[in-house]
C-alpha cells in the first residue's frame, strides 16, 4: 500500500516568533503616526500593517497611548540614554564632542521616519497633553540636558567661556528641531534645491557654535 507523505502546513503570521512581535508592531507604529497622526491612526491599522491580530497587539501594549510611548522609547529616548554614557566617557575635545553629537543626533535620529515623531507633538500637543509632556520628559528635556552637560564639560576644561547653559542648550537645538520640521512639512511640496544638504548644514551649524562658545 502506498503511503501518503504529510500534507505541508502553510505558513501563518502567527507562527513566527513572539519576540518579533513587538518590534514589528513598533515599526507599524511608527510609520502609521508618522504619515497619518496620533488621532487618526488606528490600533487595528497597526496590527493590521504588522501582521498579527488586534488582540495580540493589546498583549503586549494595553492601549494606544502606551503604544506611542514605547514607540518614542525605542526610537528616541534609548539613544539618548547611550548618548549620556559616551559623553561620560568621550576623549577628546568638547569641541569634537558637540560636532559628533549633532552629527549623531541626525544619523539616528533627525535622518530617520523617527523624526516625523517631532512634527506630530508639535500638531497634536493640545489635543493630547499627556504624551506631549511623556515627549517632553523622555526626549526634549534629555537632550537638552544633554547639550547643557557638553557645554559645561568645555567649561570646566577651559575650552568653552561661561554662558547661561539653559539659553545655550535652546539655541543649540533649536535648528535641529527647525530641520526635521522642514523635512516633514514643507520639503515634501518644495524644490529640492531650497533644502541644503543636511549634514552639511548641521556641520556649519556646530562650527559656528563652538566658534561663539570658545574663549576669546
Amino acid at each position: 500500500m502506498d503511503t501518503l507523505s504529510p500534507t505541508p502546513r502553510p505558513h501563518r503570521p502567527s507562527a513566527r516568533r513572539k519576540e518579533a512581535r513587538p518590534g514589528e508592531l513598533l515599526e507599524a507604529a511608527l510609520a502609521l503616526f508618522v504619515e497619518k497622526g496620533f488621532a487618526a491612526t488606528r490600533v487595528e491599522e497597526v496590527a493590521a500593517r504588522a501582521g498579527v491580530s488586534k488582540g495580540t497587539l493589546f498583549l503586549y501594549f494595553p492601549s494606544k497611548e502606551e503604544l506611542f510611548k514605547a514607540v518614542v522609547r525605542e526610537n528616541a529616548s534609548r539613544h539618548l540614554h547611550d548618548a549620556f554614557l559616551e559623553v561620560a566617557e568621550y576623549a577628546g575635545t568638547s569641541a569634537e564632542l558637540l560636532h559628533e553629537f549633532i552629527r549623531r543626533w541626525w544619523t539616528q535620529y533627525g535622518g530617520t521616519p523617527a523624526a516625523g515623531l517631532t512634527k506630530l507633538i508639535m500638531s497634536e500637543a493640545a489635543n493630547f497633553p499627556d504624551l506631549a509632556q511623556y515627549y517632553q520628559d523622555e526626549v526634549v528635556q534629555p537632550s537638552h540636558e544633554l547639550v547643557r552637560r557638553i557645554v559645561q564639560r568645555g567649561i570646566d576644561r577651559g575650552e568653552l567661556r561661561e554662558v547661561d547653559l539653559t539659553l545655550a542648550a535652546h539655541l543649540i537645538v533649536a535648528p535641529l528641531v527647525q530641520l526635521v520640521t522642514w523635512r516633514f512639512s514643507l520639503a515634501p511640496c518644495c524644490p529640492a534645491t531650497l533644502m541644503p544638504d543636511p549634514l552639511a548644514l548641521l556641520d556649519m551649524h556646530a562650527d559656528m557654535v563652538v566658534r561663539g562658545l570658545r574663549q576669546e
